[in-house]
Order: C-alpha cells, then structure tokens, then sequence
C-alpha cells in the first residue's frame, strides 16, 4: 500500500488571497505593494477604475480628493457613485463604496478641489507614494504636475473623453530591479566555467540520466577540437549544427537529455556578458559620482561594475538559477548546488563592496541588506533606469514634438487625438465650459481656433483635422464606462509596476482609441 502524498505546506489568509498576483510579482512585490499610499485626484470614472485595480490587490491606503458633489449626471458612468449620495459628497462615496472591495486596505478623503489644496497646503501631496488624477483642466494639471516634480511624488494623468483615453507617466527618475523578460536566458557559464563548475563537469560521467548540460559540455569539448581556428563556442548556424551533429552521433537511443541538449545548442552560450543597457548604467554620472543622497540602487549598481572589471573578468555575477532539466534527482540537485553557492559567494562579494561605499558615504550599514544584493545581482542583466520628463515640457518648444510632424500633418490619428484632447482641456480652463455641452458648431470654432493656436506656440506647422475636432466635441464631456474601464486597468498595471519596481512602465504616453481598437506608446 502506497503511502499518502505529502501535505502542501498551509497558506496564510493573505497568501491565499493575493496567491495569483504573488506568483506574478512575489512576496517581496506584495510588501511594498501593502507598505504604499496613493492620492487619487477628481473621482471621475477613471480615477475610479484605477483606483478598483490597486484597492482589489492590497495596496496600503489611499485617500480620494474631490471638492464637489454627487450629481444624476454622474450616477450613468461611474459604479463608484450610487443614488443614494447624490447630493453628498463625492469623495466620501467613492472612498466608501472603493473600501466595500477589500477592507484590508485604509482609506481616506478630503472634501476639497485640486485647485484649493495647491492654493492652500500643497505639501498634502508630499506623502504619497504617487499620485493619480484625471480629466482636469490644462491650468490645474500644469500646477499638480509641477508641484509633484518638485517633491519627487510620480503622477499619473488619465483622461477618458468618449472612445478616446490617454495615460501619461510623468515621474523623475525610476530604477527597475526585476524586469521579467519575456525571454529570459539562463546564464550557465559552459564557456567560462567556475572551479566548482569545471570540477563538476570534468568528474562526473556523462549517462542518460545527468542534466543535459553535461552532455552539452563533454560535446563542446570535442567540438573545440575540430576547430582550427580555435573558437570556443558556435558562433553561426553552421557552427551550431556542427556541435547538433556531433551530439547526435553519439546517441545510442531516444535519449530525453541529449534531445535536450540538442535544443539547448541554440540559447546555451554568450549570458553573462554586460548588456547595453547594463554599460549605459554603469557610465552614468549616478553611478560613477555617489553622494549622501544617492539612491541605493545607484550604490549597489557602482559596487557591480566593481565585480564585473576588478574581480570577475568582465562577468556579471552569476545568477544561480538552472532551466528544468530531465535527469535523476541526486544529478541534478547537486547542480543545481554549485550553482547556486557560486551565486551567493558572487552576491557577497558585491555586498562587501556595498558596505564599503555606506561608509565612505557616512550611510548606515543597514541601508542595504543580503537579500537586496542577491536580487540585484541575480537579475542584473535586465537591470534598467527610466528618466521622465516634466508634463510642463509638453506645453513647451521642444524638438521632441517636431518629429511628430511630417508634411505638415501630425504623425496618425492617434497622435492627432492626444494633441485634440489638450486643446479640449485648454479649452476647459480658457471657456469654462466643456466644448460640445452647449451649443456644439459655436465650441467647434472655438476649439479649432484654440488648437491652432496652441500648437503654433509649439512651434508645430500642423493643423489637427476638422473631423477629429468635431468628435471631441460630439462627445459633450461624456465619460464611456467600457473604455474608462480599460484605461483604468491599463492604469492600475502601470502604478503597481512603479511601487514594486518590476516590469518596465510606459515612457511616458499611452494613447488608445476605442473605436479602432488602436494603441500607441509616445515619448513626449
């Protein structure tokens, strides 16, 4: 009688509650995700949305700003306001009925405009770990985005206007640790290999049942052979074939690890070298020039390209993590072991040398901690740096914008609809109405006049179409609750990636139009 499978180890509550998204961005992700607060400014069916995407995951807190009132207007759109509000407050109703999705987050709400908190006690925002806001008028943006700049606080502006919504990322400087390539490549130093490594290699015997790595070794060595040039690793396909045909011919069966090692020939060789982006990051001032107030990614960077010239022969430290392979447990564990305590001796080398620059710098030496360095220096190859730029910026002269013109038209439709929805908001701080609401072939003279205007102040000899003015103002204002759902979501994804600096956000601009189902991603 066999006897029973191993119980799983239990889950908490909360690991079994966010269990999905913690295998997306891990327990670490989760922490920082519950330790952040947002502010989300103007409750607006966007705001709303994204808003709903980081309540339903856990994040910390959030607090709603919003100076007015529920109207019957609003109750169409938005599931955040109900009827039983009208009248009453709109922040208190969305920060209630937003706190119904998950009472493990705090929430919070002040009665009061963006336009009166700027006035009035601007540091508000200083606090936050980013702010979000929407569908405000081209004055308050500019003032919001301006002070936010000034306190290092990253802002997301969405605007969801008919079949047309836009996100736009403004933030100073964000340092991503763990990028998740799509297509990841195991760092197995088979040319390049370490003591413990060779040791390994050269004294196991090659059978069926060891990971195909070590076939793939034994067979590189009689490949190196054959080569009269003395080339270490296949360079082109015929190269790669050859090392194919070499393993094949010694297979006596249907061998599942020399199959496997076939296919490896393609992705086995040239990781662990330093990236572009890697080269750009160690000779970028941050890093050459530490100062008190650097960002430890910036001090843990520096003591990186330390390792990689000075004591790894221009090697990334070793990542320590091994594809699956078909191969006896004992065989592969043992592998898997060398791997794995050659990657903790590099990350400590790198550590020592962290703790050397904290205190060169007068720093505390628990600023950085083991776990942090092991994580840098396993995803070390996709480490990567986006510096933004100021929304102001978009409002002034800039060759940037000029290469969103060609023959005196602007590059699609797409970018003819983000410049359309500019206008619209300058519109609104310059009219004081919305365009379409009233009286619609009056606001599209008006707009046309506005959007001419200011895309002459850009120094942009371009005109946006009379078709394109005219469905900004067909839609009256009107918020669509399908696309400022997708926005929304689209939103939620990019704030998330922010606090638990994974994955790559937008730089800067999403543009989406619902009625093509087109997107485009803009550097403005």
């Amino acid at each position: 009688m066999s006897s029973p499978a191993p119980k799983s180890p239990e889950l908490s509550d909360k690991s079994k509650k966010y269990d999905r998204q913690i295998r997306l961005w891990g327990e670490h992700g989760q922490t920082l995700l519950e330790a952040a607060t947002i502010c989300l400014v103007n409750v607006t069916a966007v705001g709303c949305e994204t808003a709903k995407g980081l309540v339903l995951p856990g994040i910390g807190g959030f607090t709603v700003a919003d100076g007015t009132t529920v109207k019957e207007e609003d109750l169409g759109n938005n599931f955040f306001l109900d009827q039983s509000y009208l009248g009453k407050s709109k922040a208190l109703a969305c920060m209630q009925l937003l706190q119904e999705l998950n009472p493990d987050v705090n929430g919070d709400y002040v009665e009061e405009s963006a336009d009166y908190i700027l006035a009035n006690r601007p540091n508000f925002f200083d606090g936050f770990d980013l702010v979000i806001a929407s569908n405000l008028n081209e004055k308050t943006l500019l003032h919001l985005a301006e002070r936010l700049w000034e306190v290092n606080v990253p802002l997301i502006y969405c605007r969801s206007l008919g079949m047309l919504g836009t996100i736009r990322l403004q933030i100073r400087e964000h340092c991503i640790v763990e990028a998740h390539p799509d297509n990841r490549q195991f760092d197995l130093r088979l040319e390049h290999p370490f003591d413990a490594l060779r040791e390994h290699l050269e004294g196991t015997e090659v059978t069926s049942k060891v990971p195909w790595l070590l076939v793939l070794h034994k067979y590189l060595n009689v490949w190196q052979k054959q080569q009269s040039d003395g080339a270490q690793t296949p360079r082109n396909y015929k190269e790669k074939n050859q090392l194919r045909e070499t393993i094949r011919e010694e297979m006596k069966a249907e061998e599942e690890n020399y199959e496997e090692a076939i296919k490896a020939v393609n992705t086995a060789f040239g990781a662990g070298q330093v990236p572009k982006g890697l080269k750009g990051i160690f000779e970028d001032d941050a890093c050459e020039q530490l100062n008190k107030k650097s960002n430890v990614f910036w001090i843990m960077a520096k003591a990186l390209k330390h390792f990689v010239i000075h004591e790894n022969e221009g090697h990334l430290p070793l990542p320590g993590v091994l594809p699956d392979m078909t191969a006896n447990t004992d065989s592969y564990i043992a592998l898997q072991h060398i791997y794995r305590q050659q990657a903790l001796q590099d990350a400590d080398q790198v550590y020592h040398k962290c703790q050397e620059y904290l205190k060169q710098l007068g720093l505390p030496a628990d600023s950085i901690d083991e776990r942090s360095v092991r994580l840098i220096c396993r995803e070390a190859a996709g480490l990567s740096v986006i510096r933004g730029t100021r929304i102001a910026e978009e409002y002034e002269k800039s060759s940037r914008l000029l290469l969103l013109v060609e023959d005196n038209e602007l590059q699609g439709d797409l970018t003819s609809y983000n410049f359309a929805l500019r206008a619209y908001e300058r519109f609104l701080s310059e009219c004081g109405n919305i365009p379409g609401e009233c009286i619609v072939e009056q606001d599209i003279g008006r707009l046309k006049s506005i959007a001419a205007k200011m895309l002459s102040d850009l120094g942009m000899h371009a005109s946006i179409s009379d078709d394109v003015l005219h469905e900004i103002c067909r839609y009256g204002g009107a918020e669509l609750h399908a696309v400022s759902a997708f926005i929304g979501g689209c939103a939620a994804q990019e704030v998330i990636k922010i606090i638990t600096k994974q994955y790559k956000p937008i730089d800067n601009t999403f543009i989406y139009n619902a009625i093509t189902t087109e997107s485009v991603t803009l550097k403005l």
